[in-house]
C-alpha cells in the first residue's frame, strides 16, 4: 500500500527527532560525570559533595516528572516537549556560571526539572504515531539516542576542556538543544492534525483495535494508582534505573581512581565509548527481539516478559567487574554487556505502559515510573557517595565498587520476578 509506506517514512522522521532529543538529553546530563576528576582536583568537590550534586538533580528530575507527565497529557506532546528541551538547555548552559557545590546544585536542579519531560513526551509521541507491533522498536531507536549522547560526551568534552576550559563544555553542549527546538516545531504534529494523512494511513496507525475508541476524558491521579500495572512499572523502574545512574555518573571516576593506570580526563574516553557503543546495540536488539516475537504471534505481554528475562540474566556477570583476576578491558567488557542489557530492558519496560494503558494516560503513568527510577537513583547516589568515601579513606576504594557492582548484578532479576509474579491476569487497563 503506497499510502502506508509514505506515512511510514514520516513516522520514522518523528522517531529520528526523538532520537536526536535523547542524544542531547544525555550529552547535557553526562558532562558533569566526565568532569568528576577535574571537579575533585580543581574545586575540591569530593565523593560526598559530588553525590549531593547528583542527588539534587535526581530528586528534582523525579519529582518534576510527575508534573511533566501530567502537563504533557493536558497540553499535548508538541508544546510540552518543546518547553522541556528549552528549560534543560538553559540549565545546561548555566552550569558554566557555577563556582562550587551550591552553584552546581542549583543548575543541576533546573536541569532535572527540564529533562523530566523527555521520556514522558517521547513515550506519548511513539504511542501517537506507532501501533503496538512497532512501539518497542521505535522506542529502542529513540532510547539508543541516550547511548549516542553518552558516547559523544567522552569524545567531545575532554577536547573542549583542553581547548577552551570546562565552562565551554557546558555552553557548547547546552546550545545544541536550541537547534532541536526549531526542528521539532517545524516537523511535529499529532496524526489527527496532520493535513496530508489519509484515512488508510490513520487506520494503520490506530490498527490496535482496543485503542480506536479511546476518549480524552482526564483521569485523576488517584485512579491511576489503583491499578497494579502502575505499581509494577513503578517497582521495575525503581529497582533498575538506579543502576544506569551509577554507570553514568560513577564509571568515569572508577576508570580514573580504581582502574587508573594513567587514565585521566583526556584518556579514558575510549573505554567509555566502547561501553556506550555497546548500549546502542543493546537498545536496538531489545526492541527488535520483542517486536519480532509479536509479529510471530506471541502476545505483547509474553514478548516483553521473555525479552526482559533474557537481558536481566545477561546483567548478572557484571558482579565480577571488580574481581582481582579481571583485567581492565575484561571489566569494561562486563560493564558493556550489563549496560547494553539495561538499555534492552529499558526499551521493553517503557512499552509495557503503552501495552497496558490507553494513550491518554501514557505520559502520566510513564512519569510515575520515571519518578520512581529517579528517587531510586538519588538513593543509590547517596549510598555510593558515602560507601566509596568510606572505603577510599580506608585505602580500599575498590571494595566499595565491588559492593556497587554486586547490587547492579542482582537488581534486574529481582525486578523481573516482582513484575511478572505479581502481574495481573487482565493485562489491558480499561479506563472509562
Amino acid at each position: 500500500m503506497p499510502e502506508i509506506k509514505k506515512i511510514g517514512n514520516y513516522r520514522w522522521t518523528i522517531c529520528a527527532l526523538l532520537f536526536f532529543a535523547s542524544t542531547i538529553n544525555y550529552l547535557d546530563r553526562q558532562v558533569i560525570g566526565i568532569l568528576k576528576p577535574l571537579l575533585e582536583s580543581n574545586l575540591n568537590i569530593g565523593e560526598v559533595a559530588y553525590a549531593n550534586i547528583v542527588t539534587i538533580f535526581q530528586l528534582c528530575y523525579g519529582i518534576s516528572m510527575l508534573l511533566a507527565g501530567r502537563l504533557i497529557d493536558k497540553f499535548g506532546t508538541k508544546i510540552g516537549y518543546g518547553i522541556s528541551v528549552l528549560v534543560w538547555s538553559i540549565a545546561a548552559i548555566g552550569h558554566a556560571l557555577a563556582k562550587g557545590v551550591i552553584g552546581f546544585g542549583f543548575w543541576r536542579a533546573l536541569l532535572g526539572v527540564g529533562e523530566s519531560g523527555n521520556f514522558p513526551a517521547a513515550n506519548k509521541a511513539i504511542a501517537e504515531w506507532f501501533p503496538k507491533k512497532e512501539r518497542a522498536l521505535a522506542f529502542s531507536i529513540f532510547n539508543s539516542g541516550t547511548n549516542v549522547g553518552a558516547i559523544a560526551a567522552p569524545l567531545a568534552v575532554p577536547a573542549i576542556i583542553v581547548t577552551w576550559g570546562w565552562q565551554a563544555a557546558f555552553i557548547i553542549t547546552g546550545s545544541i538543544g536550541f537547534i532541536w527546538i526549531i526542528l521539532w516545531f517545524l516537523f511535529y504534529e499529532i496524526p489527527e492534525k496532520h493535513r496530508k494523512l489519509s484515512a488508510n494511513e490513520m487506520e494503520f496507525i490506530k490498527s490496535d483495535l482496543d485503542e480506536k475508541n479511546e476518549t480524552e476524558k482526564p483521569v485523576p491521579w488517584g485512579q491511576l494508582l489503583k491499578y497494579r500495572q502502575t505499581w509494577l512499572f513503578f517497582i521495575g523502574k525503581a529497582l533498575t534505573d538506579p543502576i544506569w545512574w551509577f554507570y553514568l555518573f560513577w564509571i568515569p571516576g572508577w576508570l580514573s581512581t580504581v582502574r587508573g593506570a594513567g587514565l585521566d580526563i583526556k584518556s579514558f574516553g575510549i573505554p567509555l565509548v566502547i561501553i556506550y557503543t555497546s548500549t546502542t546495540i543493546g537498545s536496538v536488539c531489545g526492541g527488535t527481539i520483542s517486536s519480532y516475537m509479536i509479529k510471530k504471534g506471541i502476545s505483547s505481554f509474553n514478548a516483553r516478559k521473555y525479552t526482559m528475562l533474557l537481558f536481566a540474566l545477561l546483567v548478572i556477570p557484571v558482579f565480577f567487574a571488580q574481581s582481582p583476576g579481571v583485567s581492565t578491558w575484561g571489566a569494561i567488557a562486563l560493564i558493556s554487556l550489563a549496560a547494553s542489557s539495561h538499555q534492552a530492558w529499558s526499551a521493553n519496560i517503557f512499552t509495557t505502559v503503552s501495552d497496558a494503558f490507553p494513550k491518554k494516560v501514557i505520559s502520566s503513568v510513564t512519569s510515575i515510573g520515571g519518578m520512581a527510577g529517579a528517587i531510586g537513583g538519588a538513593f543509590i547516589s547517596v549510598f555510593a557517595g558515602h560507601i566509596l568515601n568510606f572505603f577510599k579513606k580506608a585505602g580500599h576504594v575498590e571494595t566499595g565498587y565491588t559492593i556497587m557492582f554486586g547490587i547492579a548484578a542482582c537488581a534486574y532479576i529481582l525486578a523481573w520476578i516482582i513484575m511478572y509474579v505479581f502481574a495481573p491476569k487482565v493485562k489491558k487497563v480499561v479506563i472509562d
